[in-house]
């Protein structure tokens, strides 16, 4: 009774457990199959006439904390109509594999729970070589479960994968995002339109993309024009909102120095309804004595108020006024953001109609430090696309 309930929780399919032996901490299971007869993989046909039976160890998936190989009797069978030898199947064992499916689960399991692979080889008791390959194609099996086609709203946007040796620069990748499923749904090496291109195309549905956010990349913009056919795009209004920021800082360093303590280096980058009266008055008493850094100030205040309208119409209007100040001012930097504006006029009157941003995809991008932070960096962009896939499935 006792191996009977063991055989019923452990063996696979057509299984039967003929002995049990505990040696130097492994449980080892003897067993073999029961069936009658196996089809030919070849031909389709039935064959029962055993040709040879030879013991094949499988390693399974650790019981209370202790190793286990299935010790399998398996039978070839030679097929009447074709008149070859094949070996019976398994269930639960692929072909030409000497590990369950369950162990390779429990691989997966084990490399998601511990920290440090010292700890999965003890838990499983594999090698260091079987638990890479293992693990990332349990990765690409549950990547490819995930699969479906384009979605309705995505947001696109790059970060930092690794320093090319060759070249002296930093490698980029692109990440797509489904806003309706909140998840991310493609990772692409590089960030051109080519690599884009190439990298997506595989993926059917394109015509189902209604939406896109992008930051304020001309590049992206005209992916997403020639590849998407119904796809309207989204500036991401955080991009919008911080144009003047880099500016600003080069201007107060001009007049404070790189001083990083100094209190008005935050507050002039502060949207002024975060602020109380106090450092609103500071900030305004300050800039008395600097004429040119007021009006970049205030430039950049009314982008953060014109965010804060309500009604694509409204803020059409807004845009209009707002660009009409900008052209009449005679600072180089704000002349230059009108540009900018009036170049993506569309795009960021869109998020009027959406509200989407690119908030999510930017912490997906955050998560994706971290990923890169505790593997201490990727040499192989394959992998590391699969670990962020499950990472911000």
């Amino acid at each position: 009774m006792p191996l009977e309930r063991l055989a019923r929780s452990v063996l696979f399919g057509d299984l039967e457990l003929t002995g049990l032996t505990y040696q130097h901490g492994i449980n080892r299971l003897a067993c073999l199959k029961t069936t009658s007869f196996e089809v030919c993989p070849r031909c389709a046909t039935k064959a029962s006439a055993v040709y040879d039976k030879r013991v094949v160890k499988v390693s399974d998936a650790p019981l209370r904390g202790r190793k286990v190989v299935l010790e399998i009797t398996k039978r070839r069978f030679s097929c009447p109509a074709c008149r070859k030898v094949f070996t019976e199947p398994v269930e639960g064992v692929a072909k030409g594999q000497r590990t369950t499916r369950r162990l390779r689960r429990e691989i997966l399991w084990a490399c998601e729970r511990f920290t440090d692979l010292k700890s999965v080889r003890k838990h499983v008791g594999c090698s260091t070589s079987t638990l890479y390959r293992v693990y990332y194609e349990q990765l690409e099996l549950q990547s490819r479960m995930r699969r479906y086609p384009w979605p309705e709203k995505i947001g696109i946007d790059e970060h930092r994968f690794k320093k090319n040796p060759e070249h002296g620069r930093m490698d980029f990748v692109t990440v797509v995002a489904d806003h309706k499923a909140k998840r991310l749904f493609e990772v692409v090496e590089g960030r051109s339109k080519d690599d884009l291109s190439a990298g997506l195309l595989a993926i059917p549905g394109r015509e189902n993309v209604r939406w896109a956010t992008i930051d304020l990349s001309t590049t992206y913009r005209s992916f997403v024009t020639s590849f998407f056919p119904n796809a309207r795009i989204v500036a991401d209004h955080f991009h919008v909102v911080r144009l003047l920021h880099p500016v600003i800082n080069r201007k107060r360093k001009e007049i404070t120095g790189d001083d990083r303590k100094n209190p008005i280096r935050k507050l002039l980058l502060s949207s002024a309804t975060r602020l109380d009266f106090f450092k609103r008055s500071a900030i305004h008493r300050w800039l008395a004595d600097h004429p040119e850094m007021r009006e970049l100030y205030h430039a950049k205040e009314a982008l953060h108020g014109f965010y804060r309208i309500k009604g694509v119409a409204r803020a059409a209007k807004a845009l209009t006024k707002m660009t009409d100040r900008f052209g009449r001012s005679t600072a180089p930097e704000i002349r230059a953001l009108r540009r900018t504006l009036l170049s993506w006029r569309r795009e960021i009157l869109a998020y009027f109609e959406t509200g989407l941003s690119n908030g999510r995809v930017e912490g997906f991008n955050g998560k994706a430090k971290l990923v890169r932070m505790r593997a201490y960096g990727y040499r192989s962009f394959k992998n590391y696309r699969l670990r962020l896939l499950n990472a911000c499935a």
